[in-house]
């Protein structure tokens, strides 16, 4: 990929500790390295300071998923590969976020970082399944909060036993194909 190359936003959907932070993150540095502008939005960050006083109701989590995607087309459509590893559990928000993309023209990918509910627990990260477990965390996505699956993501990933470097060369392969850079 070229310093030149245009702009596009990856959006990467799945549960808290599917591997969405980690797979973007390591994406970047790649990138990086060879002189593209990237960001990673990660939804945590986001949600401190472009979100902050937005709570985990369904209507406050789609606002939040709406915020970031207006976000990543803004700087998608300047130049920048926008690496948007949040869970997004709502379809419709999803879909809101890629119709904004449409609109501008703005070229959007959704990964679907699909590693299964029992790996991510067993990972469990930022010990929220834990938390859940024991009864001090309510509205937790996947356990007692939905998550509506895409049905039709440009990627899906299972991140159970793949290799972090055959995951980010599968998102680039994607990407490459989408923006016809070379990888």
């Amino acid at each position: 990929m070229s310093a030149g190359a245009s702009g596009v936003t990856v959006w990467l959907t799945g549960l808290s500790g599917a591997g969405k932070t980690t797979v973007a993150e390591s994406l970047a540095e790649q990138l990086r390295s060879q002189g593209r502008p990237v960001e990673v939005l990660d939804g945590d960050e986001l949600r401190t300071n472009l979100s902050a006083g937005l709570g985990f109701s369904r209507e406050d989590r789609s606002t939040h998923v709406r915020r970031v995607g207006f976000v990543a087309e803004l700087l998608s459509r300047h130049g920048v590969v926008s690496l948007v590893p949040v869970i997004a559990p709502y379809a419709d928000a999803r879909d809101d976020v890629r119709r904004h993309h449409d609109k501008h023209g703005t070229p959007y990918l959704e990964v679907h970082v699909a590693t299964p509910l029992i790996e991510c627990a067993r990972r469990d990260v930022k010990g929220l399944y834990a938390r859940a477990r024991a009864g001090e965390l309510t509205g937790l996505t996947g356990v007692d909060d939905p998550y509506e699956e895409p049905q039709a993501p440009d990627l899906r990933l299972d991140t159970t036993g793949l290799p972090l470097h055959e995951a980010v060369a599968r998102v680039r392969t994607l990407i490459a194909s989408t923006t016809e850079e070379e990888s």
